[in-house]
């Protein structure tokens, strides 16, 4: 589900900013970014994320700044010793300058290295407060988003249910296109007068069951509430998106028995709405 959610936390010299964003995706995809000093909490952070974000393609971003500049360099003055007495022996031997020794001292290896950075645990507990405010903003921002996502879904399955309605006075109105089209028809294959108005009503019957929908029509309604039943519940959009594939069968299976056009125009823009539905599916955890 999409969601954006920035949180920021001071401890010490470090100011630390977290960002957790995410995207519509079936599963759950993880990039996580974040300081080598902190890597040994990292599964342990990924789990976390992993049992709360749930789904989508997520972004988690930790860096931080120092507020006041550190030292990132130490020299080893033990072996810058040991070098310096070394050289001066050199050149006292060989009747060499000294000179200034320490430009060619701390270009030999190890005698200038990066400092030790060990991780804190006052700063880790404060990186992680950060980290939970940044969620909390981003599931409140997921929250909105599954509102509108809510609201959008009722009113389509209220389009749909509207097509319904709409399809009732049509199918009468098809029921006497079809009655009059095999009467004009009978008349003239064998004349009006030759028409036996029971066997003719009868075969109607016969010819309108095999168009019937009311079973259609009663699943549709039926499935229709149990989406928006479903929408109030704290489930998972799987199961909504089973829900929304017996709605689509039904408006099919209508579709497949309308034989009229204007049937057809209505059942055409059903589909449309529940394919909208089932874009927005994967926006539901």
């Amino acid at each position: 589900m999409t969601g954006f959610g920035k949180a920021e936390a001071t401890v010490g010299n470090k100011k630390f900013s977290v960002e957790i964003k995410s995207l519509n995706s079936k599963a759950f995809d993880l990039n996580l970014r974040m300081p080598n000093i902190y890597r040994e909490k990292e599964m342990e952070l990924r789990t976390w994320l992993g049992e709360n974000i749930q789904r989508g393609k997520a972004d988690v971003i930790i860096y931080y700044e120092t507020i006041v500049p550190e030292k990132r360099m130490a020299f080893n003055k033990e072996l810058m010793i040991a070098y310096y007495a070394d050289l001066k022996e050199v050149a006292d031997k060989t009747g060499m300058s000294n000179g200034d020794f320490l430009n060619a001292m701390i270009r030999i290896p190890d005698v200038l290295k990066p400092e030790n950075q060990e991780m804190d645990e006052d700063e880790w507990k404060g990186l992680l407060s950060a980290v939970h405010e940044a969620y909390k903003r981003f599931d409140q921002y997921r929250t909105i988003e599954g509102a509108r996502t809510k609201k959008e879904f009722e009113d389509r399955l209220g389009y749909i249910l509207k097509g319904r309605e709409e399809l009732l006075p049509l199918i009468e109105i098809r029921a006497q296109k079809v009655k009059d089209k095999l009467h004009a028809s009978l008349e003239e294959s064998i004349g009006k007068d030759k028409i036996d108005p029971n066997r003719f009503e009868q075969e109607i019957i016969y010819y309108l069951e095999r168009l019937d929908i009311s079973e259609e029509f009663h699943r549709l309604e039926t499935n229709c509430q149990h989406f928006l039943d479903e929408l109030n519940l704290d489930g998972q959009g799987k199961k909504l998106g089973f829900i929304t594939q017996e709605i689509g069968r039904e408006i099919n299976t209508i579709g497949s028995k309308a034989n009229d056009a204007d049937i057809q125009k209505v059942v055409v823009n059903m589909k449309d709405e529940l394919e909208k539905i089932k874009e927005q599916i994967f926006n539901v955890l």
